[in-house]
């Protein structure tokens, strides 16, 4: 079979559309023959060497959609020919509050998505919502389930809530705002490009602010009255000010770290005696995938979707991922 393999690091420039053998499911596994596949930030950070127990050659790939075409013994008959979304991870455990020790993402080590076949568990492929396309399927899981534990589980955001998604423009953040108008939060949005602003607003942010006007924090206030949750994936400079922003009670959470640590400086007095919680969060369970597709068929929820390139642009795709230049997700067609 085709797939985008990794051979070597220092940057996208090195993945190869590759002849690699077709994979065979075993035990509690089916084979999906997949139609689409989408990007996250951990397939470029991989491409660069910024990533963990790297293994080469590798297949990455979190994010995929396709159709069951093979099963392996011991999975029930009627899952042949199913229309499917994957699981983005494996190994999550019992625990729904935290992942044991054994759990990492799909795609570097295990095969990923960027293939025309890959095998995973029986128990980790869901039903495609019907009204999704290929492409639209595919862009859902790693961002979505990261967007969905952080706004639903852990900041448990209620409709009528304020909510405030930092970074608007990647996969994450993009679906937390969705998430957020769909759920009935009034949601805002920051941004260092004055065009994703007004894209987000497109997509139903109440408004939003360029965090790297001066005064920007007193700008938020003023428009929103403050929020209730702020979603962040970017730490960096921009954290300390978010604690002046919440209103009393107010919870952060963290769901990532792409500008860096934050300086010293947080004011603690005004941690404790205003509430406020801080809370980390990361990918999600099975539970909350099938929950996060659930609420997406009863809301009718289409993912934002940047641009579609073939399996054989992945180079190109990923350069525009590296570069940072999208507003939503950027998805692979494989037929």
């Amino acid at each position: 079979m085709k797939a985008i393999t990794l051979f070597k690091l220092d940057g996208p420039e090195h993945l190869t559309l590759a002849d690699i053998p077709t994979p065979e499911p075993g035990p509690g596994q089916v084979r999906v023959q997949l139609r689409a596949s989408a990007l996250n930030r951990r397939d470029v950070w991989i491409t660069l060497g910024q990533y963990p127990a790297i293994r080469l050659p590798c297949v990455m790939g979190s994010d995929g959609a396709g159709v069951v075409d093979q099963l392996g013994p011991e999975v029930a008959p009627d899952l042949l020919g199913r229309e499917v979304v994957i699981y983005p991870a494996f190994d999550w455990g019992e625990n729904p509050r935290f992942p044991s020790p054994t759990f990492r993402v799909l795609g570097m080590p295990d095969p990923g998505t960027f293939a025309e076949y890959i095998c995973v568990p029986a128990g980790h492929v869901f039903p495609k919502p019907d009204f999704l396309s290929w492409e639209q399927a595919a862009a859902i899981p790693l961002a979505g389930l990261t967007a969905w534990r952080a706004l639903m589980t852990q900041a448990a955001a209620r409709p009528g809530e304020t909510v405030l998604v930092t970074g608007i423009g990647g996969g994450v953040a993009t679906f937390a705002l969705k998430w957020a108008v769909a759920l009935g939060a009034r949601t805002f949005v920051t941004s260092g490009n004055p065009a994703k602003l007004e894209q987000a607003q497109q997509l139903g942010a109440v408004g939003g602010v360029d965090y790297r006007a001066e005064g920007w924090v007193k700008r938020l206030v003023e428009l929103s009255g403050g929020p209730d949750v702020i979603v962040d994936g970017t730490g960096g400079a921009s954290f300390q000010h978010y604690f002046l922003a919440l209103k009393p009670a107010g919870r952060l959470v963290v769901y990532g770290s792409t500008a860096g640590n934050p300086p010293i400086g947080l004011d603690l007095v005004r941690l404790f005696f205003r509430q406020t919680r801080i809370i980390g969060s990361t990918i999600g369970s099975p539970d909350e995938f099938a929950a996060m597709l659930r609420f997406v068929a009863e809301h009718r929820i289409e993912p934002v979707i940047d641009r579609i390139f073939g399996l054989d642009e992945a180079v190109v795709a990923h350069q525009r991922l590296l570069a940072a230049e999208q507003l939503g997700k950027i998805v692979l067609r494989h037929s």
